[in-house]
């Protein structure tokens, strides 16, 4: 046994040996290598190369802080009126992904911008109207304070083809030199769109862009209804609608009652936008135009006129499509032989129904009938694309017009200044105000008042105006992608005729005028009257890109 037992562990051990040895033999698995991030220079700098991708990408940013200062002629109202100061702390991140193709650079480009902001001109009517931002609903903070949250870019191009949201190809100079845009000129920065563009060569290029209509959308005049007294422009009411009266005619054609357009804008076409361009050493220039659809609701609830009993068998004009359309122009100089990196741009527009496209609206009135310069002022000034003329139903388109100049120089390599410099007017049909004051007449609204009256000619209500926009920056750069700087403006709305009642100044409500035509209060006050009205801004901003 003792024999058989020794045997038994000598094998054991022997065993135990051999399969250690064979063991030692066998190849050692080694980690997989570190696949560090590689710098990818096709595309300039910050660009790398997603690890495990042949894709390149730049993540870049900005942080920024803002104060402006403005001119209020109120201490208050239900908004912001009254607040003289205001302040905005944003942050941006973009980011942008390329890949080379057989077919050329296919790209993604991300922005995401985060905003907070109160107090005056700082906080935006137009981005809560265009759904980008949202209020603060406190009694001190109702309309004041705002938090913005906006995927301002998100498109893909590929192979001359351009999707997703992106500036509009419309557009030239977007106040490119301006801290906050508020020359007179087309700036839609974000609209959704599809383009394509073919380049020839030697710097020429041509693009057809089909672009999303809300965002060049400027409401039609609409004034009163039966159902809301004197409800002008109830487009931002739930369900109330934006009316305006239409004449309702029996078989004979005559006037037997007024029905009602709702004449908020359905998105039913596309806008279509053209672009010619050139780019070379010296510069570049570009002419765009552009096709944008105005269209209205059916007319309803007919209501009879004073006198009539029965509007039995009346009908109302059905209503017509419009549409509006702009051309406009510019040019970009590079001007090296002032300083490095001087240049100057030259712009011009003009549109019919197109308020959007000419800029006209840009300063106070994106989006919205009407503004004024300050909270407050004399008077509003009007921007609708059209004006439904009550006897025949059909739109009648305004007219507008801008032209902008901007120069940027540098002083030095650290310190620059932009001054700008834009014009514009806007002109309304004269026979749709009038028919449309004497058909509110007869139904008890005193929006723009009786035209047999005197005092028709002190009402603001569509009336033709112009603007002046002008202002001067200085910007210091102490290091690269930081900036300290400040801009001044001034802005001026006028009456192309005529005079208004001053709505700062005026102490009640005009009535009537008297023996010399000037407008008076029941009490025979006479009230002062103005011809433009106008406002100062100053707004400082310290940036840092990366």
């Amino acid at each position: 046994m003792k024999l058989v037992k020794s045997l038994l562990l000598g094998s054991a051990a022997g065993l135990t040996v051999v399969a250690g040895a064979q063991a030692a033999d066998l190849p050692v698995k080694k980690a997989a290598p570190v696949e560090y991030v590689r710098v990818c220079s096709a595309y300039g700098a910050g660009f790398f190369f997603i690890p495990g991708t042949d894709t390149c990408m730049r993540v870049s940013g900005r942080a920024r802080f803002e104060a402006g200062y403005t001119q209020s002629y109120t201490r208050g109202n239900a908004n912001n009126g009254g607040d003289l100061m205001g302040y905005q702390g944003l942050g941006r991140l973009n980011i942008d992904a390329r890949t080379q193709t057989a077919y050329g650079t296919l790209r993604a480009f991300v922005r995401f911008d985060l905003a907070s902001r109160t107090g005056a001109y700082l906080y935006s009517g137009t981005l809560n109207r265009i759904a980008n931002a949202f209020p603060a609903q406190g009694i001190d903070t109702f309309n004041r304070a705002q938090q913005a949250v906006n995927v301002d870019k998100a498109f893909i191009q590929f192979a001359g083809l351009t999707a997703g949201r992106a500036a509009s190809f419309y557009d030239f100079y977007a106040h490119d030199f301006e801290m906050i845009g508020t020359s007179l000129g087309s700036d839609v920065f974000s609209t959704n769109l599809l383009a394509y563009t073919a380049t020839f060569g030697q710097g020429f290029s041509a693009t057809i862009s089909v672009e999303d209509p809300i965002f060049r959308k400027t409401p039609l005049f609409g004034n009163g209804s039966a159902t809301v007294a004197n409800a002008q422009y109830q487009v931002f009411g739930a369900g109330s609608g934006n009316f305006t009266p239409v004449f309702a005619t029996n078989a004979a054609g005559v006037p037997v009652g007024e029905a009602f357009y709702d004449v908020v804008q359905r998105s039913r076409m596309p806008d279509f936008v053209g672009v010619l361009r050139y780019d070379a050493a010296w510069g570049s220039a570009q002419l765009s135009a552009a096709v944008h659809e105005l269209n209205t609701g059916n007319a309803n609830l007919i209501v009879p006129l004073p006198g009539i009993v029965s509007t039995a068998g009346a009908t109302a004009p059905r209503p017509t499509t419009e549409y509006g359309w702009a051309v406009q122009g510019g040019v970009k100089i590079n001007l090296p032989f002032i300083a490095a990196g001087d240049s100057l741009y030259l712009q011009g527009s003009y549109g019919e129904g197109a308020t959007m496209y000419t800029g006209y609206n840009r300063y106070n009135g994106a989006y919205a009938p009407s503004g004024n310069v300050a909270a407050g002022s004399s008077f509003n000034n009007f921007y609708s694309d059209a004006v439904v003329d009550p006897f025949t139903g059909k739109m009648e388109l305004s007219t507008s017009w801008t032209v902008v100049g901007a120069y940027l120089h540098y002083w030095t390599p650290q310190w620059r200044s932009a001054f700008i410099g834009s014009y514009g007017e806007q002109s309304f049909g004269k026979s749709s105000r009038n028919n449309l004051a004497a058909a509110t007449t007869l139904i008890g609204s005193a929006l723009i008042g009786n035209p047999a009256s005197p005092l028709f000619a002190y009402s603001n209500v569509l009336r033709d105006t112009n603007q002046l926009v002008a202002g001067a920056s200085l910007i210091w750069s102490p290091v690269k992608d930081l900036d300290i700087g400040v801009e001044g403006l001034y802005a001026r709305q006028g009456l192309k005729n005529g005079r208004v009642v001053d709505a700062n100044k005026a102490t009640g409500a005009a009535v009537g005028v008297n023996a010399a035509g000037l407008p008076v209060t029941a009490a025979g006050l006479v009230l002062p009257t103005v011809s433009s009205t106008d406002s100062f801004q100053v707004r400082m901003r310290v940036q840092r890109d990366f």
